[in-house]
C-alpha cells in the first residue's frame, strides 16, 4: 500500500542522517499510524547503516530485548560483551556493554553513518530505557540517529518513558507524531483499490493500519472493527492456516521457525501470501500487533491455554530462550510449576542488568502460587520481591510483602530470620511516611535479635537505628547506635553493614555541622559500590546531596546532586531518583532557574503514588513556586499531611515555611504561627542554623517574636538585626535572586525598587503585589508601579527590552553580541534572558527560541 501524506517525516529523517552531529527521531502515533511503515521506508531508501532491536510486550519485557537483536546483528564485541552479562555477578559490567554499542554506532565508516532503530519503545524495560538515555546523551558529540518509535496513546502520565525522553538533550530531540489519514489520502487508497469510500473514513478514523486492512478485505461492506476485519480474513483461510494464526497471535512480537515446525509448511505460506502474517527474518508475525490481539481475544481461555501450553512446551529446552519469555508463557498457560520455576531466574536476571521493576514484576507473579510451598520457600520469595519493590520505587507493596514474610518467619520461630523481616519492616515504614512505626520495628528488631548469638542480622539491626536516629535529627545517639554497628561487622567481616553503618555516622556528623561528614560519607559510598551493594552507595551520594542543599552550599550541592543523579538513574533506584529531583527542584527555586524548578518537580511527581516523605520535596517546591506565581494548586496541603506523618525537619521545616509564605501572601498569617513556632523550636533543639534561619524570618516577617537569634544562620541573623544590605549581600554571593530580593524589599527606597525588579524578572506575581502593598503601608512615596500596561497585557509578561532580547536570542547570538547591539552591558543583557527564561518557563536558549517562534512572539526561520 502506498505511503501516503509521509513525506515531510520522511525529509526530516534524511536531514536528521546529514546533520552535524547526532540526532534523535521520535516517530510517535496511534497504534496502526505507519510508524514502522515510515521507519522501514526511510531505511530502504537511505545508504547508512540500520540496525534494529524491538521491545516485545511480553507480560515482562525481557531485560535489553533490542540491544540483544541489534548483537545478533553485529556480532563481535558488542555480543561478547552481552553474553558476559548474562553470566555476570558484576551489575557494573552493564556499562561495558553500553560503551560496545555507542562504539558499534559511532565507530570510523567513511562516508557511511549508522541508525539505531528501536521499535515499540513504550515495551522497553527499564534496563533498556536507561540504555536509550545513555545513548540518547552522548550524541551530540557522535554523529549517528537513534530513532524511537513509541505509541503515544499506550503512554500513561506515570508511564517510565517520559522521564527519560525529558532527560534527553532536547536539541537533539525531533518528535515526527504521524497523525491520521486526511480524508483525501483515504479517498486516494479507496481508487487504487477499486474499493468504494462510502463508510470507509468513519470505520477508520483515517488510521493507516485500518485502511488498509480494511480495502484489503475480500468480504463485502466494511468491517466495524479490526477484530472484526481479522476474523472475517481468517474465516477464508483453510483450517491449518488459522491454527498457524492461532498458534502467532499467543506469541509476543514474532513466532520463531522452529516454534512453528510441526506445522505444515502449505499452512504457514497461505498465512503470507493471504497477508495475514509477514516474515520477519527467520520468523513471521503479524503485520500488527493489533490483528494478532484481535486474533487472541477471539479464542476461547481454553484454547489460549492450551497454545501458551504448546509454545512454552517449545522454548524450554532451548539455552538461548530468555527467562522472561518462558514466565510470559508459564503465566498464561497456567501452570504453576513452570512459573515457580522460571520467574525467580528471570528476576534475577533483570536485577543484575539493574532493572529491578522488571524484577519485581516477574516475582508478583510466582507469589500467587507460593502459598503451597514450605513455609521457609514463600517467605523467601516474599523477601525478594519486596527487595526488588523495593528498589523500584514500590515501598509500599514492599512493606505488604515484608509484614506477610515476617508472619511466615514468626509461625516458623527462627529468631534470625525474624529479626531481619523486622529490621526491613522498620525501613520501608519510614520510606512509607510512619516513623514511629518505623521506630518501633526497629526496637524490636534489636530486641529479637539481641535474644541469639550475635550475627549479621544483629549488626544491620544496629545500623537502622543509627539510620532511623540520624533520620530524626538526634545526631550523637545516632553516632553510638553507628559505631556499636561497625565494631560487629568488623568482628563478623560483615562489608555491607559496614558501608551502611558508615552512611549513617558519616550523615549524622554532616547534619550536625560537622563537614568530616562527608569523608566518611564517600567512604561508606566507595566501600557499597566496590562490592555491589546499590542501595547503600546510592544513600551515600543522597546524602551528601540533600545535606548540601540544607546549608545552602549551592555550588557543590548542584554538582552532588547531579552525581548522585547520575548514579540512581542508571541503576532503576527510582525512589531515590524522584527523591532526588525534589531537591533539586528546591535548588533551582532558590538559584532563581524556576522553569528548570518546574520541570524537576513535575518530573518527580508524575511517577507512580509513592507514600511517605520522599516526594515533600517535589510538593513543597512546586507549591511553593505555584504560590509567588498566583496560581492554583494543592501541592503544600498534599506535602503538610505526608510532613505531619513523618515528624521529620528535613520535610517539616520546607513545608511549614512555604504554609507561612502562602498565607503572607494572602494576607492571613495567623494560621500558620503555630506550625511555625512548633518547627522552630524541633530545629533550634536539633541545632540546624539554616532551618531555624528560615523559620525564624517568617515568624519576624508576620510580626512574632522570634527570641534567641545566636544560633541562626547570618544571612536571616543579619536580616532580623536589621542589617538588611548585609543579608542582601550574603544572599549575592550564595547566588539565591530570590532571598535577596526578600532582604532588599526590608531595605530603603531604591533597595525595596531592586527587589521589585528582581521579583518582576521573576514573576513572582503574587509576591510583587504583597511588596507594594507593604512598601506603600509603611509610607514609601513612589512605590514602583511594575511592568507597563503594554507588559502586562502581552501574553508572556515580557517588556519592550526583553521582547527586543528575545529576538536577538532566537537569531542565535550571544549576550555579548546583543550588548552590543542594543548599547547595554554585558551584565544587563544576562539579567534580561534570564527574564526571558523565567516568564516563558523554559529551561534554555534554544528552547526559548523555539517556544517563541511557536507562539509568534518573533518571525519564523
Amino acid at each position: 500500500m502506498e505511503l501516503l501524506e509521509r513525506a515531510d517525516a520522511l525529509a526530516t529523517l534524511d536531514g536528521l542522517l546529514v546533520s552535524p552531529g547526532g540526532a534523535i527521531a521520535l516517530v510517535t502515533g496511534e497504534a496502526g499510524a505507519g510508524k514502522s511503515a515510515l521507519v522501514g521506508a526511510f531505511a530502504a531508501t537511505t545508504r547508512a547503516r540500520v540496525l534494529w532491536g524491538s521491545c516485545d510486550p511480553l507480560l515482562t519485557p525481557r531485560a535489553l530485548g533490542p540491544l540483544h537483536d541489534v548483537a545478533r546483528q553485529v556480532g563481535g564485541v558488542l555480543a561478547d560483551r552481552l553474553a558476559a552479562l548474562h553470566a555476570a555477578t558484576e551489575a557494573e559490567r552493564r556499562g561495558a556493554v553500553f560503551d560496545a554499542l555507542l562504539d558499534e554506532l559511532t565507530g570510523p565508516r567513511p562516508g557511511r553513518r549508522t541508525v539505531m532503530v528501536v521499535e515499540d519503545a513504550h515495551w522497553a524495560d527499564g534496563a533498556t530505557l536507561d540504555l536509550i538515555a545513555y545513548v540518547g546523551r552522548r550524541l551530540a558529540r557522535h554523529p549517528a540517529l537513534l530513532v524511537l518509535t513509541v505509541r503515544d496513546d499506550e503512554l500513561g502520565a506515570e508511564h517510565p518513558l517520559h522521564a527519560v525522553l525529558a532527560g534527553l538533550p532536547r536539541p537533539l530531540v525531533r518528535r515526527l507524531p504521524l497523525p491520521a489519514l486526511s480524508t483525501d489520502a483515504v479517498a486516494a487508497l479507496a481508487r487504487t483499490a477499486g474499493r468504494s469510500l462510502n463508510g470507509l473514513y468513519q470505520a477508520t478514523g483515517g488510521n493507516p493500519l485500518l485502511v488498509t486492512e480494511v480495502l484489503a478485505a475480500t468480504g463485502p461492506g466494511v468491517p466495524p472493527t479490526v477484530r472484526d476485519l481479522v476474523l472475517a480474513r481468517l474465516a477464508a483461510l483453510p483450517p491449518p492456516a488459522r491454527e498457524v494464526a492461532a498458534l502467532v497471535s499467543v506469541v509476543p512480537s514474532r513466532a520463531e521457525a522452529y516454534l512453528l515446525d510441526d506445522r505444515p509448511p502449505a499452512a504457514v505460506q497461505e498465512c503470507l501470501d493471504r497477508g495475514v502474517l509477514v516474515s520477519v527474518g527467520n520468523a513471521v508475525a503479524f503485520r500488527h500487533e493489533l490483528l494478532g490481539r484481535a486474533v487472541r481475544e477471539s479464542l476461547s481461555p481454553v484454547r489460549r491455554v492450551a497454545l501458551h501450553a504448546a509454545v512454552l512446551a517449545r522454548l524450554t529446552p532451548r539455552a538461548d530462550v530468555d527467562a522472561a519469555r518462558l514466565v510470559h508463557h508459564a503465566h498464561h498457560a497456567d501452570d504453576p510449576e513452570a512459573v515457580l520455576r522460571w520467574a525467580p531466574v528471570a528476576a534475577e536476571r533483570a536485577s543484575r542488568a539493574g532493572a529491578h521493576l522488571q524484577a519485581a514484576d516477574h516475582l508478583a507473579v510466582v507469589l500467587p502460587h507460593a502459598a503451597g510451598l514450605p513455609t521457609p520457600r514463600h517467605a523467601e520469595l516474599l523477601e525478594a520481591y519486596a527487595t526488588a519493590a523495593y528498589l523500584a520505587g514500590l515501598a509500599a507493596q514492599a512493606l505488604a510483602a515484608r509484614r506477610e514474610a515476617l508472619a511466615l518467619r514468626e509461625a516458623d520461630g527462627d529468631p534470625l530470620r525474624i529479626g531481619e523481616n523486622l529490621r526491613w519492616v522498620s525501613r520501608l515504614c519510614w520510606w512509607t511516611g510512619d516513623s514511629p512505626a518505623a521506630r518501633a520495628a526497629g526496637t524490636r528488631a534489636v530486641q529479637v535479635l539481641e535474644s541469639a548469638p550475635p550475627g549479621r542480622q544483629l549488626a544491620m539491626a544496629y545500623s537502622n537505628m543509627s539510620q532511623l536516629l540520624m533520620l530524626a535529627d538526634e545526631n550523637r545517639r545516632s553516632i553510638d547506635w553507628g559505631n556499636r554497628a561497625r565494631e560487629l561487622a568488623r568482628r563478623l567481616g560483615d562489608v555491607e553493614t559496614e558501608a551502611h553503618a558508615l552512611v549513617n555516622v558519616g550523615s549524622a556528623r554532616l547534619q550536625g555541622g560537622d563537614v568530616a561528614g562527608i569523608i566518611e560519607l564517600e567512604r561508606g559510598h566507595t566501600l557499597a559500590a566496590a562490592h555491589h551493594l546499590d542501595d547503600h552507595a546510592a544513600r551515600a551520594l543522597v546524602n551528601v546531596a540533600t545535606l548540601t542543599v540544607e546549608w545552602h552550599r549551592v555550588t557543590p550541592a548542584a554538582e552532588a546532586l547531579d552525581r548522585a543523579l547520575r548514579f540512581t538513574t542508571s541503576r532503576d533506584l527510582d525512589g531515590y531518583t524522584r527523591h532526588l529531583l525534589g531537591y533539586r527542584a528546591r535548588l533551582r527555586l532558590a538559584t532563581g532557574d524556576w522553569a528548570g524548578a518546574r520541570s524537576d518537580a513535575e518530573q518527580a511527581l508524575a511517577g507512580a503514588a509513592q507514600p511517605g516523605g520522599s516526594l515533600v520535596p517535589a510538593l513543597a517546591a512546586l507549591g511553593r513556586l505555584s504560590a509567588r506565581r498566583d496560581e492554583p494548586t494543592t501541592h503544600l496541603d498534599t506535602a503538610a499531611r505526608w510532613a505531619a506523618q513523618s515528624r521529620e525537619l528535613q520535610f517539616v521545616v520546607p513545608v511549614a515555611a512555604a504554609l507561612a509564605e502562602r498565607h503572607w501572601l494572602a494576607g492571613e498569617p495567623g494560621p500558620a504561627v503555630a506550625e511555625l513556632r512548633r518547627a522552630y523550636r524541633l530545629a533550634i533543639e536539633a541545632g540546624q542554623p539554616w532551618f531555624a534561619g528560615e523559620l525564624a524570618y517568617w515568624l519576624w516577617r508576620i510580626g512574632e517574636p522570634v527570641g534567641d537569634i545566636g544560633v541562626l544562620a547570618s544571612p536571616y541573623r543579619r536580616l532580623i538585626e536589621g542589617d538588611w544590605a548585609g543579608a542582601a549581600e550574603e544572599w549575592q554571593q550564595l547566588g539565591c535572586p530570590y532571598a535577596r530580593a526578600e532582604a532588599l524589599a526590608c531595605g530603603d527606597d531604591p533597595a525595596a525598587g531592586e527587589a521589585l525588579r528582581i521579583l518582576d524578572g521573576l514573576g513572582a506575581v503574587a509576591v510583587v503585589r504583597r511588596v507594594r502593598a507593604d512598601l506603600r503601608g509603611r509610607g514609601m512615596a513612589r512605590v514602583p508601579r511594575g511592568p507597563r500596561p503594554a507588559t502586562a497585557a502581552h501574553p508572556t509578561g515580557l517588556t519592550a527590552r526583553q521582547r527586543e532580547v528575545l529576538v536577538l536570542l532566537a537569531d542565535g547570538l550571544s549576550n555579548a553580541e546583543i550588548a552590543a547591539r542594543l548599547s547595554l552591558s554585558i551584565r544587563t543583557v544576562d539579567h534580561h534572558v534570564s527574564a526571558v527564561l523565567g516568564k516563558l518557563a523554559v529551561p534554555s536558549r534554544g528552547q526559548a527560541a523555539a517556544s517563541a517562534r511557536r507562539q509568534g512572539l518573533v518571525p519564523p526561520t
